[in-house]
């Protein structure tokens, strides 16, 4: 007498039927990145149907993703000029606090996200203040990352999502929420965020490379895994609503490790190298794409993923509805 686990294979009712981990439309948010101007919708090479998008054509595109059965976005800036400081992403007519009121009057039902960061609008490309060593001065980051929350949720933002790693952000965030009014606006924390090779194509389209340097000194060591669990448990103890891991594929030991020592709702994301690669071997005839890519998204739930942020998301929708 031996286990005949193909008993439950067989017939396709009942492989349905004891399936553990399922996608829906619901599991994912999908990155718009919103430019200055008038009019674009410019695709990036390196990211074969991603497109940065002016705040009149994206309301266009938000239009198709409604269509799609997809309700969450996140929005990432290009502001028209940049500087030390990235003041662009402090003012109240900044390009995403323009974007935010703009989407919100258009499309209300739409749930926005906004990256909190200063990676976009600085003209050093770090993501916060630069001291006389030319690293990233936590402290003096924290002081204008509160700024910057205050300018995203003022405009309508209905989640905020602070990606630059400082330590100390989410108290600071949450503290500067709830005194002015915003006291139940989610944060969404990038909790577990790698120094990673993967974001080179996202750098392209958020024009966002490092003029100098690199970003090792405030984002995480690859090869840590038990940092990686207590970054995350820190921002869930200083008041994080959502943890998240980034990027998502070379790192499912991560999203495992963190699933199982929180409650906390936790996201992934599915960054542009990850994204490009599937894309181009795709392209090239080296893997049977959707098959590939529905293999990686149920992935991304089966490590622990509650919430899935890709630049796959339309064509997931799309293949969910015909199946």
């Amino acid at each position: 007498m031996f286990s005949r686990l193909r008993r439950v294979r067989i017939n396709p009712v009942l492989r349905d039927l004891v399936q553990e981990n399922h996608l829906r439309v619901d599991d994912f948010i999908y990155p718009l990145f919103i430019k200055f101007g008038e009019n674009l919708k410019e695709e990036i090479s390196s990211m074969p149907g991603v497109f940065q998008f002016s705040i009149d054509r994206v309301l266009e595109e938000i239009s198709d993703l409604k269509t799609l059965g997809i309700r969450s976005i996140i929005l990432f800036g290009i502001p028209e000029t940049k500087d030390s400081v990235g003041s662009d992403a402090l003012c109240d007519s900044g390009i995403i606090a323009n974007a935010v009121r703009e989407i919100k009057r258009v499309h209300p039902d739409m749930f926005v996200v906004t990256d909190l960061c200063f990676c976009e609008y600085t003209d050093h490309g770090h993501c916060g203040i630069l001291d006389n060593t030319s690293t990233v001065d936590n402290d003096a980051t924290l002081k204008i990352s509160a700024q910057q929350v205050l300018v995203h949720a003022k405009a309508g933002a209905d989640m905020v999502a602070p990606s630059g790693m400082m330590d100390g952000i989410i108290p600071v965030l949450r503290e500067t929420l709830d005194e002015n009014g915003f006291e139940n606006l989610p944060i969404m924390s990038y909790s577990t965020k790698f120094s990673s090779g993967y974001y080179g194509p996202f750098r392209d389209v958020a024009e966002s490379t490092p003029s100098f340097g690199d970003r090792r000194s405030y984002q995480m060591n690859p090869a840590n895994r038990r940092e990686a669990i207590e970054e995350s448990l820190i921002d869930e103890r200083d008041g994080a609503d959502i943890l998240m891991v980034k990027p998502a594929l070379a790192y499912l030991d991560v999203v495992r490790d963190i699933r199982e020592a929180t409650q906390k709702p936790l996201a992934v994301y599915n960054v542009s190298g990850e994204y490009s690669m599937l894309k181009f071997a795709g392209k090239h005839g080296l893997i049977d794409y959707e098959k590939t890519l529905l293999e990686t998204m149920i992935g991304f739930k089966r490590a622990g993923a509650n919430i899935i942020i890709s630049y796959h998301a339309k064509e997931v929708a799309k293949l969910l509805s015909k199946s």
